[in-house]
């Protein structure tokens, strides 16, 4: 069940309801007022934030998440397993879940809710089917030879974890966010202008909206939260092939 960003302003009437009707609920969520709220839909509320822990891996707790969803489940009761944003988007425990839980034999299945990226989206004033829009996970950009296209928007999501290959951290330093500024470099200049994003979780905060050039990346302070969105730096290129054998389509079309 995805719940959205922003407290109270982004919960469906449908998530409420499943929320209400369930005989447990387990929580992963951007702050403890969210949780305080959500005790105030259903008396038992259990959160899965302790499961974390300094210097554990982060794929044992998203394990340890889904087998805690899944004894319940298993003990025949309705398990809403609630979580910030959209609990598709980067979020392995709520897919690894219902996939287990349909492979035992058991109904389940995903409420979308309003993601990081819808809130960017309006925040930002993107409009992703103007000239396209590229998403990567910040670390999987620096690992892996991508095909960019600097004609359209580039967002790289966990930017505070850029190059974090140990499972283990919540942020990494100025050294690695150089190494992504280095690999933006191939495809940028560097005093191109981006901004550093992170929605607003409670109803009276303002959204982070920092713009910098790419150069200085490494010395801001940036959080697992944050997300940096790279306009485009040139203009789209047109096929004149394609353009012209489509003009004659039409021509075609016209003439009947």
């Amino acid at each position: 069940m995805g719940i959205g960003i922003t407290l109270g302003s982004h919960i469906s009437a449908l998530a409420r309801s499943h929320i209400e009707k369930s005989d447990v609920v387990f929580t992963a969520v951007s702050d403890g007022i969210v949780e305080l709220w959500l005790k105030e839909m259903n008396p038992d509320v259990r959160s899965l934030q302790p499961l974390y822990a300094e210097g554990k891996p982060r794929p044992q707790t998203y394990r340890e998440m889904v087998e805690v969803m899944m004894a319940e489940v298993r003990a025949g009761k309705r398990v809403c397993g609630v979580f910030y944003g959209h609990p598709g988007v980067f979020a392995w425990a709520p897919h690894r879940a219902i996939k287990v839980a349909r492979e035992e034999g058991y109904p389940a299945h995903m409420e979308p809710g309003i993601s990081s990226e819808d809130c960017l989206y309006a925040d930002l004033g993107v409009d992703p089917g103007r000239v396209g829009c590229q998403h990567f996970d910040t670390t999987q950009f620096m690992l892996f030879r991508r095909n960019v296209d600097p004609s359209a928007w580039l967002i790289l999501w966990q930017v505070g974890l850029a190059g974090e290959q140990t499972g283990r951290r919540f942020a990494t330093g100025p050294a690695y966010r150089q190494v992504l500024v280095d690999v933006l470099l191939r495809h940028y200049p560097a005093d191109h202008e981006v901004t550093v994003y992170r929605a607003a979780t409670l109803p009276l905060q303002a959204p982070r909206m920092e713009q910098l050039p790419i150069s200085g990346l490494p010395d801001i302070d940036l959080s697992m939260s944050d997300t940096l969105a790279v306009p485009p730096c040139r203009e789209l290129e047109v096929d004149d092939d394609i353009r012209n054998r489509l003009t004659a389509l039409d021509e075609a079309i016209v003439a009947g």
